[in-house]
């Protein structure tokens, strides 16, 4: 496992991903970091999986990943059960499932971005057999196969091609085409249009992209508004203000305690970790010495408290009980933070789950979600109605029963029957009077029928006649009935405008109320803000004139001690004095000014002289560098061409 985390780490630090990881930090990502890294691994091999998962619910997540991983032939450890588990674990970030995905990605990353790029051209488009029996979809599938196999035939050519390896003289063959010129300028244009449209599709595809994401914070935002709206209707102002005053108390409390307690303890943490990786791996030798070190410390530390309930001072214990209490309120209000936000956190989710599954209901068959009272009564309804459908139920199940009961029954006299007719056509036989019994039969039932139809028919037109007299005495009687019924409706509708008046006249009253405190508030909200202001500038003021007044008595104490020596009668104390110090080098600043001004005078004086013995050393100078040109010159021009005797030698000199 060590081995795959260091290749993961090495390859993730590498080209073209330079995550600067290292086995540690990477360790100790995060379900979600580690779900980032996977599909940031998965981009690199199809740039379409180039995605936030911050912005994408979990399924669809795990769905595109599952995708993508089946096309690229990934086959998870473990027999078709684990399955589930596979999947559960991709959703959740589980380490032991990411790991290995990720290590089997990275080993042939090459090979997958080849797999990916076929993929979008070779993976078929299955159409059912109904579909294809329409001339048109049967030809356009047809097409479609017809293209998939050029593309294939296409791509091992390309293949072949860059395998094959040219020679530059073997390309050069193409100059003697004809209109050679034409056709690389059209292919030229071929490969750019080809760029600029595949430049279009993903700039197309970021747009949408944006536009899906802009919808779903649009609804988000339409949801927020439509539940700020229903809770404003139903509150007061009063409880609006107590609403906020609660919600203002408990982001403070966040913000001002519980942040920066959690930023410290990160930091804490943080620091730890560093000063870990720092250390140098320790060995077993180290860790028994930290043991022995821990060992001894908490001996002190049970040492320490003994002595302190020993000793049992009464304020200490005192103390130390209002400690407990504070800190297990402390922790209590922790906790209860935390669920709140645990909370907040599960109704945000809730409502984006609420509101997806609200546009999927919308896009399914176009009605809305019922919410609230609508929700209440169609909930009721749905009772009574599942209670008559249960009812129904047990009444069809009972029919069920006896109707395979008299089945049953009917099977078993038919079975007699038959026996019975099987009997009589062997005793007809026997008497010579076969098919006697049938005809008998026959007569009888047309004789039956005529009879039954003659009594329907007298029936049917009494049944008419009663009819028409209930009907006409139950008209008279509901309208009877319903003309009090009538007469109080009228007075509910009246009295059902007057109150919806009403309500209107109190709707109108709460809104001017509401749009009254709210202005009432917002200028509250501009005054504690000027107040807060001027209350920082008043403080600014107030520590600049303290550091000022604290500046001014540094002085006056400095010259009252300066008072002091300077008329105290002891000379020692008097000379500590600064005026006196001022005094002494205003002295020795004269005396040392005295005596350069003489010795200016004195330079000034000698600077006459000096200068003019100065021009007459360089007169000198000149002079005599002039001498020495001179008889150089002289020594060149009367030394050519003469022969000059030295050590019994003679030498001419050119």
């Amino acid at each position: 496992m060590s081995d795959q985390i260091k290749f993961i780490v090495d390859n993730l630090n590498k080209e073209p991903f330079r995550k600067n990881y290292n086995l540690i930090t990477f360790d100790s990502l995060e379900p979600m970091q580690l779900l980032q890294v996977l599909n940031d691994v998965l981009a690199e091999i199809d740039p379409k999986q180039d995605v936030d998962i911050r912005e994408e619910m979990p399924e669809q997540t795990a769905k595109r990943m599952l995708s993508l991983l089946g096309i690229l032939k990934y086959k998870p450890p473990g027999s078709a059960t684990d399955m589930s588990t596979f999947r559960q674990g991709l959703v959740i970030g589980s380490k032991p499932v990411i790991y290995p995905v990720l290590h089997w990605l990275l080993q042939r990353t090459n090979e997958l971005k080849k797999r990916a790029y076929l993929a979008r051209f070779l993976i078929k488009l299955e159409v059912p057999s109904e579909f294809l029996q329409d001339e048109t979809v049967a030809d356009t599938n047809k097409q479609y196969e017809d293209l998939m196999e050029g593309f294939k035939t296409l791509h091992k050519e390309c293949e072949q091609l860059k395998t094959s390896g040219f020679s530059t003289a073997e390309i050069r063959r193409v100059e003697t085409v004809q209109n050679h010129q034409r056709m690389l300028k059209i292919a030229r244009q071929l490969r750019v249009e080809k760029e600029r449209e595949e430049f279009l599709a993903q700039q197309k595809q970021e747009q949408k992209n944006q536009l899906f994401h802009a919808v779903q914070r649009l609804q988000r935002i339409q949801n927020q508004l439509k539940s700020m709206r229903h809770a404003a209707a139903d509150a007061k102002p009063e409880s609006l203000m107590k609403r906020l005053e609660e919600e203002i108390k408990f982001n403070s409390y966040m913000v001002t305690e519980k942040f920066p307690k959690e930023l410290e303890n990160k930091k804490k943490e943080l620091h730890f970790l560093q000063k870990v990786i720092s250390e140098p791996a320790m060995g077993q030798s180290d860790l028994l010495e930290l043991e022995s070190k821990i060992n001894e410390i908490n001996t002190q530390i049970n040492q320490l408290i003994e002595k302190k309930m020993i000793r049992n001072e009464p304020i200490e214990g005192r103390l130390s009980l209002y400690r407990q209490q504070a800190s297990i309120i402390s922790h209590k209000k922790e906790a209860k933070a935390e669920e709140l936000q645990e909370a907040k956190e599960k109704l945000a989710n809730l409502e984006r789950e609420v509101s997806v599954k609200t546009n999927q209901t919308r896009e399914f068959d176009g009605t809305e979600v019922l919410k609230g009272d609508e929700f209440k009564r169609y909930v009721s309804k749905l009772r009574s109605k599942s209670t008559i459908f249960k009812k129904k139920h047990q009444i069809i199940a009972e029919f069920k029963a006896e109707f395979g009961l008299l089945q049953r029954t009917e099977e078993l006299l038919k079975q007699r029957h038959e026996n019975i007719q099987h009997q009589l056509q062997t005793l007809e036989e026997k008497k010579g009077i076969s098919g006697y019994s049938y005809t008998q039969e026959e007569l009888e039932r047309v004789s039956a029928l005529k009879s039954e139809v003659d009594e329907v028919k007298g029936r049917t037109l009494d049944d008419m006649s009663e009819m028409v007299k209930k009907l006409n005495s139950l008209v008279t009687e509901k309208k009877s009935a319903l003309a009090p019924v009538i007469k109080e409706l009228r007075q509910l509708r009246q009295k059902c405008q007057e109150l919806t008046q009403e309500c209107d006249e109190k709707k109108s009253q709460y809104d001017s109320c509401a749009a009254g405190l709210e202005s009432n508030r917002s200028k509250l909200e501009q005054e504690v803000r000027g107040l807060r202001e001027e209350c920082l500038q008043e403080e600014s003021r107030y520590h600049y004139t303290n550091f000022m007044i604290k500046n001014l008595e540094v002085q006056l104490r400095r010259a009252t001690d300066e008072m002091k020596a300077y008329v105290s009668s002891d000379q020692q104390e008097k000379r500590k004095a600064i005026r006196e110090q001022y005094t002494k080098n205003i002295t020795e600043q004269e005396n040392l000014g005295k005596k350069l001004r003489e010795k200016q005078k004195a330079v000034r004086e000698s600077h006459g002289p000096n200068m003019k013995q100065a021009k007459m050393w360089r007169d000198f100078e000149q002079l005599m560098e002039c001498k020495k040109q001179c008889f150089l010159k002289q020594q060149s021009q009367t030394s050519i061409g003469q022969v000059i005797q030295e050590g019994g030698e003679d030498r001419l000199i050119l």
